[in-house]
């Protein structure tokens, strides 16, 4: 019996329903569970099969089962050491090297010293930076944020440098991004499952949480088209198997915002009964077939920038 599990915190809709989902199809051989755990030991087998991961970026204990999972043959969802190792600045710098139009965007160094840190740590860092050149680049409005992490946690809207500074005085050991306002004519969340199924939705970030999947545009065939292959080279490129990508539209060209969810909002309550059903559908059918193909040998998806950099191919 090849088992699928999937590994969740405190939501409820999305992972009964995939389970749920996958049972339903009394698929031969293949069955599907919540992961329980009730010891770790180095090497040894988790039993499953797939394990779509829900939680581990907030559970460091998760993480790196997950890890020792995958080296004994599970297909974890996503690759739990590729989302170890990226960050939000990082793919931001990728998609400027494989054609994905995404924001201008600088890193900052944290304003308070990380602990176990003096100032004698930092004697390669400039002080003060070059705030001019990073502003003029960025240019105003901007937003800030946190370069790993996700959700609108510590993120702010800075209209100048004097409201830069202020707001940066409050982040503390954070490092963050400064980032270009990309002004929108229509923005979509886009779902994609496995590397090829992909979901375009509209969204309207500027709503209320629970209205952001009720707008009131709709893309083109030309630009459906378009997105979709925006999102299938930044998920090939990453090596995602389940990430959610945003992209704003100004001028025409869709703009990739934020595009490393690696564990994205399910829930039945926020993203809409149809939304829902497809992300349901499409993630059992994509478990089921990873289950049926899995060897016990390394079944983890890695993207093109890992695996051309191992053969060193160009990236574009």
């Amino acid at each position: 019996m090849k088992k699928i599990g999937i590994l969740h915190g405190k939501e409820r809709s999305f992972p009964e329903a995939f389970v749920g989902r996958i049972n339903s199809k009394n698929v031969g051989g293949v069955m599907a569970e919540t992961v329980k755990i009730d010891k770790a030991m180095q090497g040894e087998s988790s039993g499953y099969a797939v394990i779509i991961d829900r939680i581990s970026q907030d559970v460091p204990f998760y993480r790196t089962w997950l890890k020792n999972a995958a080296l004994t043959g599970t297909a974890v969802i996503n690759n739990p050491f590729w989302w170890s190792a990226d960050d939000k600045y990082f793919n931001n710098c990728l998609m400027t090297k494989v054609g994905v139009p995404v924001p201008k965007t600088a890193i900052l160094p944290s304003r308070d010293l990380p602990d176990d840190t003096t100032n004698e740590s930092f004697s390669n860092l400039a002080y003060p930076m070059d705030w001019e050149s990073i502003f003029s680049y960025v240019g105003f409005p901007a937003y800030m944020k946190p370069f790993a992490g996700g959700g609108w946690k510590h993120v702010y809207r800075l209209r100048s440098a004097e409201e830069f500074f202020q707001k940066h005085n409050e982040t503390g050991q954070l490092v963050m991004l400064l980032q270009e306002e990309i002004v929108f004519e229509e923005y979509y969340r886009c779902y994609c499952i496995g590397g090829k199924y992909v979901r375009i939705m509209p969204y309207e970030p500027r709503n209320p949480h629970h209205l952001r999947y009720v707008a009131d545009f709709a893309p083109s065939a030309e630009r459906l088209q378009q997105m979709t292959e925006i999102v299938l080279r930044i998920n090939h490129y990453l090596g995602y198997d389940f990430n959610t990508v945003e992209l704003a539209v100004r001028n025409g060209v869709p703009y990739a915002i934020d595009f490393c969810n690696p564990a994205p909002d399910a829930e039945r309550t926020s993203v809409g009964e149809e939304n829902f059903e497809w992300v349901v559908e499409t993630a059992a059918n994509y478990a089921i077939e990873k289950a049926l193909a899995s060897d016990g040998k390394d079944n983890l998806t890695w993207g093109e920038y890992v695996k051309r950099s191992s053969t060193k191919k160009p990236l574009a």
